[in-house]
């Protein structure tokens, strides 16, 4: 998978769509693992700023980091 779409450069559902892209649902959460890394939150929901233009993927991807 390439780099994330900066935001200056991309649309929305570009974002959006790198994001379904990266972190793609399973449907077995005992699995996959996402959902818990962002805190109970589906990755879409989690990128929301950086669909939203408020925030760079990788600044979305440091608040969860830990």
């Amino acid at each position: 998978m390439g780099d994330a779409p900066q935001v200056a450069r991309s649309t929305a559902e570009e974002r959006r769509a790198y994001v379904q892209k990266r972190f793609p649902c399973i449907a077995d959460c005992d699995m996959c693992g996402f959902c818990a890394s962002y805190h109970g939150r589906d990755p879409e929901t989690a990128y929301a700023d950086y669909i939203a233009e408020t925030a760079e993927f990788l600044e979305v991807s440091l608040r969860y980091r830990r």
